[in-house]
């Protein structure tokens, strides 16, 4: 009988063979025989798993645009992954608010004109993997910018100073001047109520229903910066003024019978004769406020359109000024007309006194007083001087752009 060698792989070949029959191995089977041929297990398989796709970030004014408007919105958002954190700032370092939600993140204020910004931003992936990504942006440069004071600028002013927020130029559009008024804010202690208005396309004002309540606290806050009040102007700051008010300080200047009477908290101080205005210049009738005072100055008849060589021409010096109108009418000492001083209006419109009651009105006076002119038929127009209280409260309310 023939004898038949047979190597350990061939071992193994004929043992699959024998197991079950003539049936195939399976792999199962061939990893139990090859433990039992080697006596050892065959090596363990590592499985691959693929890694999260980057996080990326999508920012919006991109990087390196200019010209852009201050009223655009900063937008910022992940396209792969979670927004980690954003951070936009001014050249300066002044931040920029925003707010972060499931649509990414937005900006919650108007930009500034002509400003350089820097937006920084970093998001994360599946796997915690962070992306930082760095772009800046400019805003749009205009031809003009627009400029605004808060008024008054005193600490302290009479019961008929309204705020004012006088622009330099018009705020052209109607819808411009509701987005000023949208901006700005009057609060007061005590609380005061009171309603915005415009005396005109550059005068906002805020005033109370009836005279201030003397003691109370004023703070004025503007946030325009990014507003357009104009082709190519736009407001390029903001603003905070506090002010108190006085004594409850009016007067009244009656013109038939050329006195003036000054009250403190409705007690009678003084009647002071005056003198003003004649045929021809005759002084205005309503509700006026002091809107300055100057110790001294040359009053020149040719900037209020009565030039040189005119029979009606004067150039005086005078003292214990308080301007009433911009349209030349003061209070003030005229020594020169003290013998028509409570008997005849004999002036080119200001209100005379002799030069010891205008002294002791100039020291009693503040800005902000009120000065009622009756007697005369020629009506003061509210664009003349600070002309809210020649309207009714209710009237003055309509002069909102909101309105």
């Amino acid at each position: 009988m023939a004898h038949t060698t047979v190597t350990r792989g061939g071992s193994l070949a004929l043992a699959c063979a024998l197991v079950g029959g003539l049936a195939a191995c399976s792999a199962q089977d061939n990893q139990t025989l090859a433990v039992a041929a080697t006596g050892q297990a065959p090596s363990a398989t590592t499985s691959s798993v693929a890694a999260a796709p980057a996080a990326s970030v999508k920012v919006y004014p991109a990087d390196k645009a200019s010209g852009v408007l201050p009223s655009a919105t900063v937008t910022v958002r992940a396209g792969e992954g979670t927004l980690k954190s954003v951070a936009v700032k001014e050249s300066d370092g002044t931040p920029v608010p925003g707010t972060i939600g499931a649509d990414g993140w937005h900006s919650t204020s108007r930009l500034r004109p002509s400003v350089s910004y820097t937006v920084r931003a970093e998001a994360v992936n599946a796997d915690g993997v962070a992306t930082a990504q760095t772009s800046t942006f400019s805003t749009l440069k205009p031809e003009s910018v627009a400029q605004y004071d808060i008024l008054p600028s005193q600490s302290t002013v009479g019961v008929g100073m309204p705020v004012s927020i006088q622009f330099a130029t018009k705020v052209t559009t109607k819808e411009q001047r509701a987005a000023v008024e949208k901006n700005v804010t009057v609060t007061t202690s005590p609380a005061t109520e009171g309603s915005w208005g415009w005396l005109d396309n550059r005068q906002l004002m805020w005033r109370p229903k009836d005279y201030w309540k003397p003691g109370t606290k004023v703070v004025v806050k503007t946030n325009l910066h990014g507003l357009q009040t104009g082709d190519s102007k736009w407001v390029g700051r903001d603003g905070e003024h506090t002010f108190t008010i006085g004594a409850n300080q009016v007067s009244t200047v009656n013109m038939r019978t050329h006195e003036m009477t000054v009250t403190r908290g409705g007690q009678v101080q003084r009647v002071i004769p005056v003198t003003t205005g004649k045929d021809g210049f005759t002084t205005r009738s309503g509700t006026k406020v002091i809107i300055e005072k100057v110790g001294k100055m040359t009053m020149d008849s040719a900037t209020v359109g009565i030039p040189k060589g005119n029979k009606e021409y004067y150039k005086l010096d005078t003292q214990y000024n308080m301007r009433v109108t911009w349209t030349g009418e003061f209070l003030h000492s005229a020594p020169w007309s003290v013998g028509a001083q409570g008997r005849d209006n004999v002036s080119h419109g200001c209100t005379n006194m002799s030069a010891a009651n205008a002294r002791w009105m100039f020291g009693f006076s503040q800005v902000g007083d009120v000065v009622k002119f009756t007697g005369s038929d020629r009506p003061f127009l509210p664009v003349e001087g600070i002309g809210v209280w020649q309207y009714t409260y209710d009237q003055w309310k309509k002069q909102s752009a909101l309105a």
